[in-house]
């Protein structure tokens, strides 16, 4: 048997068939808790071998997707070729987040509740970026592209990250997070930074952010 290519790696997943029944949709969707609490439910998710969720459309894998706002300004990068997710590489990306893993959790019997889940984004964000101050997040609703291959696969959980110090410094953490910098929304509408689909999805959706 050939060696996996994510070396056994366990992802949170929740079945399609879940999604389906709150109400799937293309693009984001704003959240008053419904999609969350029912998905972070305990009952609801589990984990499930990446090398099988990739390729397994019956199955969506949950992505906690921060989007880090200072001022105004909204913090843009480029995919490093060191990510995980090869057919992201160089792509442009306001969202900061990865899969929740089973070995980076303090998930029980293999299920994973809301408080688990915010424990896991603070760590997550923590390991990505360094950064004077502190900062307060929050679920602002959900992403999902079923036009693409990798969309297929993942569905998003939009966090919007606020940083509480006046000049928050931040740098990456990460070989896969480069040229970080702030831009204005005009900026990243502009021509001049095309967007991974995500993204994009949600810079075209910042009226409803709330």
């Amino acid at each position: 048997m050939s060696e996996s290519r994510y070396g056994g790696e366990k992802v949170l997943v929740v079945k399609r068939s879940l999604f389906d029944q709150l109400g799937a949709f293309n693009g984001f969707q704003p959240d008053s808790g419904t999609y969350f609490d029912t998905l972070l439910a305990a009952e609801n998710n589990f984990f499930l071998d990446r090398e099988l969720a990739e390729d397994d459309p019956s199955h969506k894998q949950i992505i906690p997707y921060c989007v880090f706002v200072h001022q105004g300004r909204i913090l843009h990068y480029t995919r490093g070729g060191s990510g995980g997710e090869a057919r992201l590489h160089a792509k442009g990306s306001i969202g900061i987040g990865g899969h929740v893993n089973l070995s980076d959790t303090d998930a029980k019997d293999g299920h994973l509740g809301a408080s688990t889940y915010h424990a896991g984004v603070d760590r997550e964000i923590r390991e990505e970026l360094a950064f004077d101050g502190d900062f307060k997040h929050r679920v602002i609703g959900l992403i999902n592209d079923d036009s693409n291959d990798v969309g297929k696969v993942h569905l998003g959980i939009v966090h919007l990250v606020e940083f509480t110090a006046d000049e928050p410094n931040v740098r990456s953490n990460e070989d896969s997070i480069t040229d970080l910098e702030f831009r204005s929304v005009e900026e990243l509408s502009s021509d001049a930074f095309p967007l991974e689909s995500w993204s994009q999805l949600t810079l075209d959706a910042r009226s409803q952010w709330g």
